[in-house]
This record gives structure tokens, C-alpha cells and sequence, in this order.
């Protein structure tokens, strides 16, 4: 059985404001090195057999909305 881990991420043009709360509270903190901070998800699935076609058709048709957010994934093992 193969892990899957799936990183769903806004697409880089649109505008983060949970990221951008994130950032500007971590600079309140001391944090002054942090310019910008990007939120996102991560998703991991156990599956058998793996393959890549249906984790791509699984994000495009459920877990990632490809309008607004890009996804990648690695297998683990």
C-alpha cells in the first residue's frame, strides 16, 4: 500500500488573507524575517494499487479546486 501526500495551495495570483493574517502576527511577534506566508492543505491516502492517473482525476474532481488552487503530490514508500 502506498502513501499519497497531497499539498492543495492557492494559486500563486490569488490573495491569501489567512496567510497574510498569519504573517503580519508572526512579524508582531518578533518575527520580523517573515515576509509572507502561504496557507494550504495537506491530504494523505493510503492506496492499492497506487495509480497516478486516479490521484490526479481524485484532485481534479474532489479534493482540489483547480479554479483557484493548484495541488501536487509525492508517494511515500
Amino acid at each position: 500500500m502506498a502513501t499519497v501526500r497531497l499539498y492543495v495551495t492557492l494559486k500563486p495570483s490569488l490573495l491569501d488573507s489567512a496567510g497574510r493574517t498569519v504573517a503580519g502576527s508572526l512579524q508582531k511577534l518578533g518575527f520580523e524575517e517573515v515576509q509572507e506566508a502561504r496557507i494550504g492543505r495537506l491530504i494523505e491516502l493510503q492506496v492499492e494499487p497506487l495509480d497516478q492517473a486516479r490521484i490526479d482525476e481524485m484532485c481534479r474532481k474532489l479534493l482540489a479546486n483547480p479554479v483557484i488552487e493548484d495541488y501536487r503530490y509525492e508517494v511515500i514508500g
